[in-house]
């Protein structure tokens, strides 16, 4: 999807003067320093919608601030603040000489919808045909449609009003009044019901659907309903004796009722779903497609039967997660000849990873084919990865740890230096907008060749800007310099904080580096902030423990108090498990309550096998990379070697009775 602030689609004439100017005056270090300072000086203030701050400085100090590269910035968050009242037209002329940057592009979005929230619905639709019309923005798109019926555009209206009125889930608040003109016109019969009642079928939103449904018939409503009881009650679902013959709905219920049950119980699932198929005529691809459904489940849950479940599935079933997941019960079990067929019946690119490599020269070694299994230790050991330090260990040999710095080119890196979309990026890291930052630096690194991306990259790491360093090299086969991707901000924080918490920094920089880059402002979908990703429950209650004032957010995404407490909450796990620092990252990552229902039920069971039968994704790739990532660590901060097999200890049924490994 289009971004919305991704570029500026008309000239901006006095806004590329301006930047002209920029480029053509450089300010010394010295004087950019005190830019800053009088930027930081008057930014809360302004922020909360109080332009006073800015007026008091003296005329010299007024002057400077305006030829700052964040003096756009400074005024685009007033205006922002003050928008409602602020005359349309200082608005347009800030934006007609600021426009080709983002602040001025996030204004110019805000502005519009004030224009169209006003009722000066004409303002906006010439904001809307100038930047927005097709980029597909359902309220952006509705609002110029509200703006055209003000102006009797109807024609344009009715086809452009059904595109948006046909998905299958529900349209914005925006669009309300354009459906209910088109409702009042009759332009919305049984059809175009019809057609968005599949649509949300589609996309199982029964809820929509169902209201949807009124206006076909009491069939379609039954048939809604039927549905949403498919998705509450899926276990009475499918044992309930039905009067009605078979049909093709009936069977897709069927199959979703089965797939939603067994997320709860795959056993009761399968039970209940081999019923229902010899009672109606499912497609041979709904039996395919449920039987894996079943079968994949059965094995993440490490239920009984999950692998001939698997096994028995036809070929047509068959795929690299299944192959996955036969080979991971097959492990478990240490049944290495099964391995063996497993993996050699995966796709070549699943055999050539480094997970397949590893377990095959594994699964060789213990078949007794020993020389062809140290063949695959020697060939995998060269690798910089979990996998290649767990093959350097088989073979006692040093790590791939070998740094080779990247080569500044100086001349180079002053003309990025110069550049002014840089600096803005930079300066909006330093001021401590550094979202905004990153979304500027990205941009403008986007576009470059890869030898420019190298420069800026080393240019982000002398800035300490961690995470653009290490993010701009991702994509390039540059993997050599391990100051710059394994870089040791807040050294001195991170080593009294794990000292208090009594864990290795080590493990602690393999967690932030994990979880944020390094960003101290970034927050996930689920709501973690900080450098090490601290949940606000999580801190509150661990700031608590370790008494440390906690004022929310500014304290998550303050790098030193963050540190104290992932590195303290890292403790609390560390002890949870004896320890067990797989156990601990996992928790770290997933939820103790979820590792504790992971732990075998009784015995136990090798770290790497438990690792690898995680049942979520994230967690088990999160586990791997922090053990590979403390490994590179402790090589930076020691120049040392330490075997990342040091911390894989055996895995016990309880959570408090952890064992070391003995290699």
């Amino acid at each position: 999807m289009t971004q919305l602030f991704a570029s500026s689609r008309a000239p901006m004439t006095a806004g590329c003067l301006f930047l002209a100017m920029l480029v053509a005056t450089p300010v010394t270090a010295s004087g950019i320093e005190e830019q800053r300072e009088l930027f930081n000086q008057v930014f809360a203030t302004v922020e909360r919608g109080d332009w006073g701050p800015v007026d008091k400085l003296s005329a010299t100090d007024r002057l400077l601030l305006q030829q700052y590269v964040l003096w756009p910035d400074l005024r685009a968050t007033w205006l922002r603040v003050n928008l409602k009242k602020t005359p349309a037209a200082d608005v347009d002329s800030f934006l007609h000489e600021y426009g080709a940057l983002r602040p001025a592009r996030e204004l110019r979005y805000r502005h519009a919808l004030n224009l169209a929230r006003n009722g000066n619905l004409a303002g906006y639709l010439r904001i809307y045909e100038q930047y927005y019309q097709g980029l597909g923005f359902a309220k952006l798109d509705c609002l110029a449609l509200q703006a055209e019926l003000a102006v009797g555009r109807t024609r344009r209206v009715n086809r452009r009003a059904i595109d948006l009125w046909l998905v299958g889930t529900s349209q914005v608040s925006e669009c309300d009044s354009v459906f209910k003109y088109l409702a009042d016109k009759k332009l919305l019969g049984p059809i175009e019901y019809l057609n968005r009642y599949d649509l949300t079928i589609e996309k199982r939103n029964f809820t929509l659907a169902r209201w949807l449904a009124k206006e076909i018939d009491r069939k379609h409503i039954d048939e809604a309903s039927q549905w949403q009881r498919a998705l509450a009650h899926p276990e009475d679902f499918l044992k309930r004796k039905r009067r009605q013959g078979d049909s093709e709905v009936l069977r897709e219920q069927l199959v979703y009722a089965a797939q939603q049950l067994t997320y709860r119980d795959p056993e009761l699932a399968l039970r209940l779903w081999n019923k229902v198929t010899k009672k109606y005529k499912f497609a041979e691809t709904q039996k395919l497609r449920t039987a894996r459904h079943i079968a994949l489940w059965t094995a993440r849950d490490e239920l009984p039967g999950a692998y001939d479940l698997l096994a028995r599935l036809p070929v047509a079933a068959q795929s690299d997660e299944v192959l996955r997941w036969r080979a991971r019960i097959s492990l478990l079990h240490s049944h290495w000849a099964n391995l063996l067929t497993d993996l050699s019946m995966m796709s070549d690119a699943e055999r050539e990873s480094e997970e397949s490599r590893y377990w095959r020269a594994i699964a060789l070694q213990h078949s007794g084919q020993i020389v062809a299994a140290q063949d695959d230790f020697e060939k995998l050991s060269v690798a910089r990865s979990y996998y290649g330090f767990l093959a350097a260990d088989e073979l006692d040999k040093h790590y791939a740890l070998d740094h080779v710095s990247l080569v500044a080119d100086e001349i180079a890196i002053t003309a990025l230096v110069a550049r002014h979309a840089i600096i803005r990026a930079r300066e909006l890291f330093l001021v401590g907008q550094e979202g905004r930052g990153r979304s500027e630096w990205d941009a403008v690194t986007r576009a470059f060749a890869d030898e420019q991306k190298i420069q800026a990259a080393i240019l982000a790491d002398r800035w300490g800007w961690h995470s653009r360093a290490i993010s701009t090299v991702a994509s390039l086969d540059e993997i050599d310099d391990l100051s710059l991707r394994y870089p040791l901000p807040y050294q001195a924080t991170f080593e009294h904080s794990s000292s208090l918490a009594n864990i290795a920094p080590t493990w602690a920089y393999g967690v932030a580096r994990s979880e944020s880059l390094f960003m101290r402002d970034v927050r996930s979908s689920a709501g973690a902030v900080g450098l090490m990703q601290v949940m606000p429950a999580t801190g509150r209650k661990v700031a608590k423990a370790i008494s440390l004032p906690y004022s929310g957010l500014a304290t998550l995404t303050n790098p030193v108090s963050n540190i104290r407490l992932g590195t303290s909450y890292l403790g609390q796990m560390a002890k949870r498990y004896s320890g067990n620092q797989v156990l601990a990252t996992a928790a770290y990552n997933a939820g103790p309550h979820r590792v504790d229902r992971w732990l075998p039920e009784n015995g136990s069971l090798d770290a790497r096998v438990w690792i690898e039968n995680i049942p979520f994704t994230e967690t088990r790739k999160y586990v791997k990379r922090v053990l590979a990532a403390q490994a590179i660590f402790h090589w930076r901060m020691t120049g040392e070697m330490r075997r990342l097999s040091d911390e894989l200890r055996v895995v016990q049924s309880e959570p408090g009775a952890q064992q070391v490994a003995v290699r």
